[in-house]
């Protein structure tokens, strides 16, 4: 059984999820993790699917999916290493909101990044003007965690924007 990693991206409208699921379930498919959203208009899918059959069936089975021009799917097979998570107690969360402008993401994870973090999942929505970022976060053990909150606060100072790092409470694992 191989692993694959299936991405689609395209105009919304119903039934997206639906017929996509389904072609790879006919498949004999299990979708092993999955993320998927709206992005403006556009839905973006990436799943993981484990499925004996090779990356031509699973094209094959997908191809209906584009076959109007609307939607963009790609597969490609990956390797089957596990995922290390961290550690519970050095997972956080980033949120950051203030007023829209260009290189929030890249300030504030450039920030993550050199203290040695990995950002797991991050979303950012734009509502009028009012722009906001929620990342989850995994830190080494050695961060010096009040070290990075006070970066963080002086790019965001320089951003003109607002910035809270938080451990996770694992109760909301």
């Amino acid at each position: 059984m191989s692993l694959f990693a299936v991405t689609v991206l395209g105009h919304d409208r119903p039934g997206i999820v639906a017929d996509t699921t389904a072609a790879l379930a006919r498949l004999g498919g299990n979708l092993e993790d999955s993320t998927m959203t709206l992005l403006g208009g556009h839905f973006a899918m990436l799943l993981l699917v484990r499925t004996g059959s090779g990356r031509e069936g699973v094209e094959h089975a997908l191809q209906p999916l584009g076959a109007d021009g609307l939607l963009t799917v790609d597969v490609r097979e990956v390797t089957d290493d596990a995922a290390t998570p961290a550690p519970a107690s050095d997972l956080h969360v980033l949120s950051v909101h203030g007023a829209d402008r260009a290189g929030i993401v890249s300030a504030v994870t450039g920030v993550l990044a050199g203290a040695g973090g990995n950002v797991t999942d991050l979303t950012t929505r734009l509502a009028g003007g009012l722009y906001v970022l929620l990342a989850d976060v995994a830190l080494p053990a050695s961060v010096d965690v009040a070290a990075l909150r006070q970066a963080l606060a002086a790019t965001a100072d320089e951003l003109g924007v607002d910035v809270s790092l938080r451990p996770v409470d694992t109760d909301e694992l």
